[in-house]
């Protein structure tokens, strides 16, 4: 027979790719059906090959609402590797504060000119209109907990910030993070939509609500 030679799938395998592609749809689906815009948590599904995780609704909310806060009327945020807080900003749809998101991830930017490439791998590689100390506060999550990544998003965000640092990292950091960015532990916990091995925590360098 002439279809010996070709591999076939088991009816087990094809009745669960069959399911995961169902699985699929319906999800992209409910996303639709929910009315995600495109600025909702989760209209762009983490990559955890890029150490993506991102906040729930609730910390995310509370991480926007202390970043206007700090920003003040009129102010101007950058989100650096903080996707979820940058889409929790936009969807208050403010008109008393601007926001930018510095993002390695392409997908983001379907968010035009508010979308800047960022690789933390070349800090200060950023463009010409994106002036030194040109933003009321940073909020940054560096993407990996290691000390040469917080290092160098450092610069990026002692570049940016005119001097409110809102960073989010692991508990671990906390020595290293006073060391380059003068920030401390606040009381605020973040959580993740899914749950994380690693103990996560805020900091700051100002007199903030996350305490």
């Amino acid at each position: 027979d002439d279809d010996d030679d070709i591999p076939q799938l088991s009816s087990h395998t094809l009745a669960a790719l069959q399911e995961f592609y169902l699985e699929q749809q319906q999800r992209e689906g409910m996303k639709t059906s929910q009315g995600l815009n495109q600025y909702s948590i989760g209209s762009i599904e983490e990559d955890w090959q890029l150490s993506q995780f991102w906040y729930s609704d609730e910390t995310a909310a509370c991480l926007a609402k202390e970043a206007t806060a700090a920003a003040g009327k009129g102010g101007r945020i950058a989100c650096v590797s903080a996707p979820s807080v940058y889409q929790k900003l936009k969807e208050q749809d403010g008109k008393d504060f601007s926001v930018c998101i510095l993002e390695y991830d392409r997908r983001f930017s379907i968010y035009g000119e508010e979308f800047i490439f960022y690789d933390y791998n070349h800090p200060l590689n950023l463009p010409g209109n994106l002036l030194p100390h040109s933003f009321d506060i940073v909020v940054a999550d560096p993407p990996y907990l290691s000390e040469e990544c917080l290092q160098k998003t450092a610069e990026t965000i002692k570049y940016l910030t005119k001097g409110k640092i809102l960073l989010c990292t692991g508990a671990i950091m906390e020595e290293q993070a006073a060391k380059h960015l003068g920030v401390k532990i606040c009381k605020f916990i973040p959580k993740h939509s899914r749950n994380l091995a690693n103990e996560f925590r805020c900091y700051v360098n100002y007199a903030s609500g996350l305490d």
